[in-house]
């Protein structure tokens, strides 16, 4: 009797089990859908990468749409090959790490601080920092700031003035603030004083919103150039990505300059001759794929960093 109650049990629970056609008209429908969305994503990049590696002649013609065609990669050995893209890249890569790491410190650091309400005008700190998010004084004030701090042509210019972030700092103290006061106070109790507290207890538990501004500064920094367009003229401290902006503007003078200086053997071969349009996208691959290399890690991190640290209404 109990085997039959049992197996009564169990054709039911798999009759509730079985999905309606509807249901499963939506889930390919739902599979179809974020198939589509992903291939819009990832194309761009898809589309930029076979164009570096195709038929220069084809791809400035535009006739390299889904595959590459003449694959070669002449392209990125010409591009290396310019005067001064290693060192641009050596001083991407140090502002973006040197960079991120100061803004992630004190944007932690300040959204622990406005996170206590019992530190005295945090109120006014915060509101402050927030309106400075809405108002910008322009190029030319920026610019005598800098030069009165005598930043110009100086590396620091990449680092100092983007320290302090107010939408990290948001998102961090946001982010604090749901974090459970008993962890704290457990510490506080064993003599444990502000630092120790914030830098064993605070930050291991803030590793979601840290990875996500990371990703934020970590961006900003590898695609900024305004700053070097401005306020740099020494080519020994030119970021990668100010080079890629000299390049789009020079693209044709620079393919000239790049066939006067190739073989004759390379100059009767408009496989691999660089256009200004392989030029361009040549630069723009490399420029993207550390990105593109990096996120990936992060993206669990981001996901569950803007969920929880979302600004609350």
């Amino acid at each position: 009797m109990l085997g039959h109650h049992a197996g009564k049990i169990s054709a039911g629970h798999r009759g509730g089990l079985r999905r309606s056609p509807v249901e499963c008209v939506m889930d390919v429908v739902n599979v179809v859908f974020l198939t589509l969305v992903m291939l819009i994503c990832v194309f761009p990049f898809y589309y930029l990468f076979i164009n570096t590696i195709s038929d220069n002649n084809l791809s400035a013609r535009g006739l390299i749409l889904l595959y590459p065609r003449g694959i070669h990669f002449e392209n990125y050995v010409q591009v290396f090959k310019i005067s001064g893209i290693m060192q641009a890249t050596l001083i991407s890569l140090a502002r973006t790490v040197l960079g991120t790491a100061c803004s992630v410190a004190a944007s932690a650091f300040l959204g622990y601080l406005l996170s206590k309400q019992n530190m005295l005008g945090h109120k006014i700190v915060y509101r402050f920092i927030i309106i400075t998010m809405y108002f910008n004084a322009g190029i030319i004030p920026w610019y005598m700031n800098m030069m009165n701090l005598h930043l110009l042509n100086n590396f620091w210019v990449y680092i100092i003035p983007y320290i302090v972030v107010p939408y990290n700092i948001i998102l961090i103290k946001t982010y604090m603030e749901g974090i459970s006061p008993s962890l704290e106070d457990a510490a506080q109790i064993d003599g444990a004083g502000y630092m120790v507290r914030f830098s064993r207890i605070v930050l291991p538990v803030c590793t979601p919103i840290l990875a996500t501004t990371a990703i934020f500064s970590a961006v900003g920094q590898w695609n900024s150039f305004q700053d070097t367009l401005f306020l740099v003229s020494k080519p020994e401290l030119y970021t990668l990505q100010f080079l890629l902006y000299r390049y789009m503007n020079e693209a044709d003078a620079l393919a000239s300059i790049i066939k006067s200086a190739g073989s004759s053997e390379m100059l009767t071969n408009l496989t691999i001759t660089q256009t200004p349009t392989s030029i361009k996208m040549t630069v723009s691959m490399i420029v993207v794929l550390p990105i593109l290399m990096v996120y990936p890690y992060f993206q669990r991190f981001f996901i569950k960093g803007i969920m929880i640290g979302a600004v609350k209404g």
